[in-house]
């Protein structure tokens, strides 16, 4: 299987990574509503066997929840895959989200993510928001000295601008960032993938299949119908009128698709890594059907015709 570098480290990437977001499950403030668990574990499984070699997760997700469904899917897995994982967010028994970069809190999650995905080391951990911005720093450097300790082997960043990328940069060397980044999400085009390729700072774009919009199977009913629990409810990208424009790419993407029996998820997928600053993709899967519906995006690759068709959209 095709595999990456990712940024200065030694991880070897392949070009999609299981992102656990979704495996939380319900009862917190960005929940996809309900999930379950065994339903998790077959995917993780899928898409190990299908050649993926990294998950994606974060203390955050379903309050810890996220974690503990990883580490139960990889107990007794013989070549076990590469775990990243995140910090920056905390929670209260009352399960409130607070924000935090102060080193004894990074240090307590950092204890506590270890514990729940049972493993010694963390491959990749990354700070998941820069907030509080005045804290970016103390975090960073707290980062950095768990590096030293052996308790985490690379440290990287997620949804940073360009300057946070500069003063973290100064402290100590990024292996990577996570933005978010699809076609109906570009921001980071302009600045943050310029900083990266200068400063081979890997990236693992998330959301590339826009949080479902991309997939061909989003339609106008379907999101009118998405439970109350389900974060996407209040997202801009799923009312008008964002919405329609977003329908309208998944439309030609689709179209694209099916000219070489892919899938517009497939297509969407392949426009992301098309990139060449992008190293990899986290896709979001519920299920082992949701994994044979975007595996083909390991592979596939759009042509230059085809690019530039999805631009002039």
């Amino acid at each position: 299987m095709q595999t990456r570098q990712l940024g200065n480290s030694d991880l070897q990437i392949t070009p999609l990574g299981i992102g656990a977001w979704a495996m939380g499950g319900a009862g917190w403030a960005f929940a996809w509503s309900g999930q379950d668990d065994n339903e998790s574990i077959a995917a993780i499984h899928a898409a190990l066997d299908a050649g993926m070699n990294w998950i994606d997760t974060a203390a955050v997700y379903g309050l810890g929840h996220s974690e503990e469904v990883v580490a139960k899917a990889l107990a007794g897995r013989g070549q076990k895959p590469y775990v990243f994982t995140k910090c920056a967010r905390v929670w209260d028994e009352n399960r409130q989200i607070g924000k935090s970069l102060k080193a004894d809190s990074v240090r307590r999650e950092c204890e506590a993510s270890l514990r729940r995905l049972n493993v010694d080391t963390i491959d990749l951990y990354q700070i998941h928001w820069p907030e509080p911005d005045e804290e970016v720093e103390e975090g960073w450097a707290t980062l950095a000295k768990l590096k030293e300790e052996g308790k985490v082997r690379w440290i990287g960043v997620s949804n940073f601008n360009a300057e946070q990328l500069c003063r973290a940069q100064k402290i100590a060397p990024i292996t990577s960032l996570q933005p978010p980044y699809s076609l109906i999400r570009r921001e980071v085009e302009a600045e943050v993938l310029p900083f990266c390729a200068v400063h081979n700072v890997g990236v693992i774009a998330y959301s590339p299949m826009g949080s479902g919009l991309l997939t061909g199977a989003m339609t106008r009913e379907r999101v009118e119908t998405l439970p109350e629990d389900d974060w996407r409810r209040r997202s801009p990208q799923f009312q008008e009128p964002l919405l329609t424009r977003n329908l309208n790419i998944a439309g030609k993407l689709k179209e694209i698709a099916a000219r070489h029996n892919r899938l517009a998820g497939e297509a969407a997928l392949a426009w992301v890594l098309h990139h060449s600053v992008i190293t990899g993709a986290i896709v979001g899967v519920r299920s082992a059907e949701q994994v044979r519906g975007i595996i083909g995006g390991m592979e596939f690759r759009l042509s230059a015709e085809e690019i530039t068709e999805i631009e002039s959209l």
